[in-house]
């Protein structure tokens, strides 16, 4: 049966294959949608690509002329695919052969020569922390904005006195200063451990090649300095069995920062109902009903607990695919993409929305002043006999069998509730500028690695700030 042309183009531009006579349906079988996830690592390909010629021409394996034909085309393929004009197409296996294919039209000989002491499994693994590298840094910027409107509403809204609750049951007294605080700083306890997978995701595995080195000189620390890269991951071996940890570290971050989006975006679907009233949402922020025209439902909201859901899939995904792999590079590796790029889009979604949607929140005082009449004031009851001298135990039955009984205590005025409650992190005492510091040195951890990133890549195109 006669191979159509595309088929045939197929099979040539394979970069594992020299033209042999290969099976159409398992070529088509073994790509997949590969193609689809690598349009969002084709920049990084490139760049990927000018940091190892760095190394090449640093250990003398590639001529100085060859070299700067190189880096000339490259530099070239870049802008060419921020124009669209180099993209994977179906002639193409993924990013790496639509990339060589480019270069080599253009660069001619010197373009046989990019591969050298590389494999495409050190290649993808750059690729991809170039990719999270940016990628995870936008996600710290997109959290700390959300940490940010959290932290002026808290300001706002200090004083707005509401019922805390345990057990989805009024609880004790709350605000919803402190309510959006405590977010704020939940979100920061995950944004500050992003150093800490930082200093794992810096190091270049350029070098590595298949898993085992190659029997070249290279010059591993010349590509990764050329690249922005800290330090480069030292056993090469370690390279490839890596290979999924990295992803699931960067989505496990996600997913955390994800878990603060989705409880905060439950305590607004359930506060903003009829019977809670706490909260308030702007029509703007709500969708309607086609067939209920009374309705104003969060769907943001519902949407941002369901992609948290989905991105917990995603690290799912991750961590199923590389579990129980013997050393090495496997194929299965090609399916860590899709669920990596797929997670950190959910999470930038999410970010973004959120930190839209919060300075539009509009909190009422006095549904959340009528809320803490009654049982939600029976502690501040006990811990008044306290102070007057009764033991806590009898003083804690007393209330107890009071309310049993059907008694109530009214509220004291909104300024003693918070006077009574001044030690550290508590209603009358936030401490709101100890989350602002925190802020700040996250902020500044951020810029300093956003401009070192930034740096780097500008040289590898020749741009100069």
């Amino acid at each position: 049966m006669k191979r159509s042309s595309r088929s045939a183009a197929q099979l040539s531009l394979t970069l594992w294959s020299p033209g042999a006579d290969l099976d159409t349906a398992m070529l088509a079988y073994t790509v997949g949608d590969d193609r689809d996830w690598d349009r969002h690592l084709l920049p990084w390909d490139v760049l990927g690509s000018l940091g190892h010629i760095e190394g090449l021409r640093a250990s003398g394996l590639i001529s100085r002329a060859d070299h700067l034909k190189l880096r000339t085309a490259l530099r070239a393929g870049f802008r060419a695919v921020r124009a669209g004009r180099l993209v994977i197409g179906p002639e193409h296996e993924d990013a790496h052969s639509a990339v060589e294919l480019w270069l080599t039209r253009r660069a001619g000989t010197a373009g046989e020569r990019l591969h050298t002491g590389r494999s495409r499994n050190d290649q993808i693994a750059c690729d991809l922390r170039l990719y999270l590298k940016d990628a995870l840094l936008e996600l710290q910027v997109s959290a700390l904005g959300v940490v940010a409107a959290l932290l002026y509403f808290a300001e706002l809204h200090r004083d707005l006195l509401w019922p805390g609750y345990t057990h989805t049951r009024r609880a004790m007294p709350s605000s919803a200063g402190m309510w959006a605080a405590a977010y704020a700083e939940g979100l920061l306890d995950t944004v500050e451990d992003l150093p800490s997978l930082w200093d794992r995701l810096d190091r270049s595995p350029l070098g590595s090649a298949a898993g085992y080195g190659v029997p070249l000189p290279l010059d591993r620390e010349a590509a990764a300095r050329a690249l922005g890269f800290a330090r480069v991951d030292h056993n090469v071996a370690k390279v490839q069995n890596g290979r999924g940890k990295i992803e699931a570290d960067a989505l496990f971050w996600c997913t955390q920062l994800g878990h603060e989006l989705s409880r905060l975006s439950s305590d607004v679907i359930l506060w903003s109902g009829e019977e809670f009233g706490l909260l308030r949402l702007p029509s703007r922020l709500a969708t309607g009903s086609s067939i209920m025209p009374q309705k104003r439902n969060p769907d943001l909201f519902e949407l941002t607990r369901g992609r948290v859901a989905a991105l917990e899939g995603d690290l799912a995904a991750v961590l199923g695919i590389r579990a129980k792999l013997t050393s090495g590079y496997h194929r299965d590796y090609q399916l860590l993409k899709e669920p990596l790029i797929r997670g950190v889009g959910r999470a930038r979604l999410m970010l973004g929305m959120l930190a839209l949607a919060v300075p539009q929140l509009e909190p009422d005082r006095g549904r959340g002043w009528e809320a803490l009449a009654g049982d939600a004031l029976a502690t501040d009851e006990v811990m008044r006999r306290v102070e007057a001298g009764v033991p806590f135990r009898r003083a804690y039955r007393e209330v107890a069998a009071a309310l049993k009984r059907g008694e109530r205590f009214p509220p004291p005025a909104p300024a003693r509730l918070l006077v009574r409650r001044r030690s550290t992190g508590s209603l009358g005492k936030l401490g709101l500028t100890h989350a602002w510091r925190r802020f700040e040195r996250a902020r500044g951890w951020s810029e300093a690695e956003l401009r070192r990133f930034h740096a780097a890549m500008d040289r590898l195109v020749g741009q100069r700030r």
